[in-house]
């Protein structure tokens, strides 16, 4: 691993100083400290992105991995070490940062320490959890708890398909998917969900278009945010927001469960016909909402 003592990403952005910075070193995976980078040597990822909102240190693909800890906490180092195991010498930073009470903790999205947070989400996340510094158990495929989460199941959450190239990078999906995002100015991207799509506009400070369609009736369903201010069409569109039982990384058991739909009528259609998805119909205002609560402050401002 590469532990460089700075204040990380995430971190800044909250006002937090994180101790350590550790990122995945390809080739030996040993501790060294990282040295400043030059602009010459940085690369902002190729979205476009306003310049005080440039991601720098690391190529586009790479994933950001913020491990969330209690002081002392005796699971972390397990955290890392099955983390490294995941990457298998890929490239990724991975931030360790101590959060020390309930007000850092609901900042940051912590339920639980450890908390992995892949590029700001948490692929775990169970619905409902309440804000908590306590310890955090995971569960692997047979049910059995660990203090951290198993290595296949960081695998899947990081998106890596069969050839170990990156699949995802939440909120853009690297495959194609129902949800297009057509950016300003002009680049479209597949986004992994309903509410990934509606939170891109809030992450990059810029209007965007997201297109999908229906899953029951195919029709047509867009999305245009001009100026801040969201349009529909049509106008009775909705958003069912669910999640499979069980855990795992969201791509697995969320991201076919948040979908457009355009009226509440085929949303309940669906419903009635996934009984095994428990989950809601949302409104416009209270989709953009949870998108912007979850997107909007992964590239804010120091």
């Amino acid at each position: 691993m590469l532990i460089d003592e700075r204040a990380a990403l995430g971190a800044r952005r909250c006002g937090q100083q994180a101790r350590l910075f550790v990122e995945a070193d390809r080739l030996a995976l040993r501790p060294r400290l990282r040295g400043e980078l030059s602009d010459a040597q940085t690369a902002g990822v190729r979205l476009d992105l306003p310049a005080h909102r440039k991601v720098y240190g690391r190529p586009m693909h790479a994933p950001r991995i913020t491990v969330l800890t209690v002081p002392d906490c005796p699971n972390a180092p397990l955290a890392l070490e099955r983390i490294t195991a995941a990457l298998d010498g890929r490239e990724a930073d991975v931030e360790l940062v101590e959060v020390r009470d309930e007000a850092e903790a609901a900042r940051w999205g912590m339920t639980g320490s450890p908390t992995v947070l892949l590029d700001g989400a948490d692929p775990f996340a169970a619905p409902g959890a309440p804000v908590s510094v306590s310890c955090r158990l995971y569960r692997d495929e047979e049910g059995r708890a660990a203090g951290a989460p198993g290595v296949e199941a960081l695998r899947k959450a990081l998106a890596l398909d069969a050839e170990d190239t990156v699949r995802a990078a939440y909120p853009f999906s690297a495959v194609e998917t129902p949800h297009r995002v057509k950016l300003g100015n002009g680049v479209e991207a597949w986004s992994m969900c309903a509410i990934d799509a509606l939170g891109v506009a809030a992450m990059l400070d810029q209007d965007i278009q997201v297109t999908s369609a229906d899953p029951v009736s195919g029709h047509p369903v867009t999305v245009s945010f001009i100026s801040g201010s969201a349009r529909w069409e049509p106008a009775g569109a909705v958003v069912f927001v669910g999640r499979r039982p069980g855990q795992g990384p969201a791509a697995d058991v969320c991201c076919d469960a948040l979908n457009f739909f355009a009226d509440r009528s085929t949303a309940e259609t669906w419903a009635r016909r996934h009984p095994d998805v428990p989950g809601r119909i949302t409104g416009q205002a209270e989709a953009v909402a949870l998108a912007v609560q979850t997107f909007g402050p992964l590239l804010a401002e120091d």
